[in-house]
């Protein structure tokens, strides 16, 4: 249908052409509606593309933005603030990608539609959209999250009508995204099913396991018995409802069933297409979802054609209906895609918030400042000093933690170190380590790792995080110090009552402590599900616990040096 009606928000007038058919190469439809000014003049076009549901972005007309804790947030309302980008004269087009909404076609697992990869079901959409009437055939993009990771999609597939994009908020490699160290998380199957402050998908009949498709009703049968071998998976209901009723959870039994890092997950990782993107790119992502901030990054070093990163403060989850960062994006596409001269080009590539200072710091490259890695050790009566522990383990013994299963249980024990209070202001921008000397009596568990800026008062805020989980603990060959990686292709169980080094990825934050105020380190297997940060996320934002009961000592002696690895800026950014 390709008629229009007008209808006013807050005293504006916008045109409204309702479910049109996007026709894709195979024949397929997709499912779109495009927001405009009352007028038909062409315009250029800003498309948003997800599995969401179109019907739910267009509750951003009449929905006034919620912030977290707001019980009103949905997570799901990503595509932008269609009155304002009507307003800014452009036309505001929302797609339903295939087998999802109101759209044909199959959706099969991961960045996957029947076959066909989600970045040419872009392609054509974005082509179909410069080629109407009302498009004056100049393509960018919009939308958060799920809607950013498809941006990069499209301009991996290079659609000539497609002039530049800005992504908030995306993710793109999609284990990195799923399990955080190895440890899974539940905030993805939020976002696909539905729970927790988020509708999930449009699902329809059409959205399906690839491993379903992929396996013979007896292979599968025995990959779940397998999975379902994990302790941590068999003491969780949610997943043992999930691995055996895989066609009501299609999307996310695939995940849980992909504990490993490999083919599955590569096969569209949007940061291996991105060599492939020539056109300008600018990302922007708010500090404290630190797993995102360091795929961002990545993906930031990898493009090679105009490009903007900015880091974002602290809170990490934006409004619902999701209206920030319009501002940037705007002077963005004014210039790359209406020719608008606006200096835009002429400032600073790089843009960090630094908390405690709260001052922006810019650059040309990540990060922002020469830094150097400094060691900050863990020592016995929770301190943590600049210089190593001089004893041995039979004087400095270790600390520990017993963390029985949260089947029987609702406290989740947590150890802490600290640093002395600052006596000037110290800047870290960066990434870091944790190097955790440990015994254990079990087989697996996790290590779960946050650092807090703590202030006089008490006060105190979150400034990174690191996970692993302890049969993950590998190193790969991109390991530095002050940056480790873990390939996480293989799962090696720990044998119990040995010590391990086992060096957690701290992801990249950017953060001056402040005179008075201290470095504090907590380390637990499982996480508080409501504390000063959890409390800013949706309920399912935490990850899967531990499911059998765990004795943890942590050695930090002289032979075994637990500390922190900290990058300390050396410079003022240029």
């Amino acid at each position: 249908m390709d008629d229009f009606q007008l209808l006013n928000a807050s005293g504006q007038t916008i045109a409204v052409r309702k479910d049109l058919r996007v026709p894709m190469r195979d024949g397929v439809e997709l499912a779109a509606d495009a927001y405009h000014g009352p007028d038909d003049k062409p315009r250029p076009a800003l498309v948003a593309l997800s599995p969401y549901g179109k019907e739910l972005q267009a509750l951003a007309l009449t929905t006034p933005p919620q912030r977290r804790p707001s019980p009103m947030w949905d997570g799901c309302i990503e595509a932008g603030d269609i009155a304002r980008i009507v307003k800014e004269d452009y036309v505001h087009v929302i797609g339903d990608l295939r087998g999802s909404g109101f759209s044909g076609g199959e959706h099969i697992g991961n960045y996957n539609a029947g076959g066909v990869s989600l970045g040419q079901d872009a392609y054509d959409f974005i082509e179909w959209v410069a080629d109407q009437p009302w498009c004056d055939g100049n393509v960018g993009m919009v939308g958060i999250s799920y809607f950013g990771s498809m941006q990069v999609l499209a301009a991996a597939e290079r659609p000539p009508h497609l002039k530049a994009i800005f992504v908030s908020g995306g993710h793109y490699d999609f284990y990195e995204t799923t399990y955080h160290g190895g440890i899974m998380w539940f905030m993805p199957r939020a976002a696909r099913e539905g729970r927790g402050g988020d509708s999930g998908w449009a699902f329809t009949d059409n959205v399906k396991s690839r491993m379903i498709e992929k396996h013979s009703p007896d292979e599968l049968k025995k990959l779940v018995a397998m999975r379902l071998e994990d302790p941590d998976i068999a003491a969780w209901p949610n997943l043992v409802h999930v691995l055996n009723y895989p066609k009501n959870h299609e999307a996310w039994f695939d995940i849980v069933m992909n504990e490993l890092d490999g083919d599955w997950y590569e096969e569209r990782n949007p940061i291996t297409l991105a060599p492939n993107i020539d056109i300008p790119v600018w990302l922007q992502l708010d500090q404290g979802r630190g797993w995102t901030l360091d795929g961002t990054i990545e993906l930031y070093n990898t493009l090679k054609g105009p490009k903007k990163l900015t880091i974002g403060p602290y809170p990490p989850m934006q409004s619902r209906p999701f209206i920030e960062e319009h501002d940037k994006m705007f002077r963005w596409y004014d210039y790359w895609i209406k020719g608008i001269d606006n200096g835009v080009m002429d400032e600073p590539a790089v843009s960090v918030f630094v908390e405690g200072s709260r001052e922006v710091v810019t650059a040309e490259q990540w990060p922002p400042k020469d830094i150097e890695y400094k060691s900050l050790y863990l020592r016995p009566r929770h301190k943590i000093s600049e210089e190593p522990e001089p004893m041995g383990a039979e004087y400095a013994a270790p600390d520990g933690f017993y963390q029985a299963p949260l089947t029987v249980t609702d406290k989740v024990e947590i150890l802490s170190w600290s640093t002395a209070p600052f006596e000037n202001d110290t800047e870290m921008i960066g990434t870091g380590a944790a190097h955790i000397f440990a015994e254990i009596d079990q087989s697996d568990t996790n290590f779960i790792l946050r650092l807090w800026d703590t202030a006089p008062n008490g006060k105190r805020q979150l400034i990174t995080t690191g996970y692993l989980k302890a049969s993950h603990r590998e190193l790969d060959h991109r390991t530095t110090e002050g940056n480790p990686y873990h390939p996480h292709t293989a799962s090696v169980p720990v044998e119990p009552g040995t010590i391990e080094e086992y060096v957690l990825r701290l992801y990249p934050f950017a953060n001056t402590f402040k005179p008075g105020h201290r470095l504090v380190a907590e380390l637990s297997n499982g996480e508080p599900l409501a504390d000063e940060h959890n409390a800013l996320l949706p309920p399912d934002a935490f990850h899967l616990p531990v499911g059998r009961p765990v004795t943890h000592k942590i050695y930090r002696d002289a032979a075994h040096q637990s500390r922190l690895v900290l990058p300390i800026t050396t410079r003022e950014a240029q």
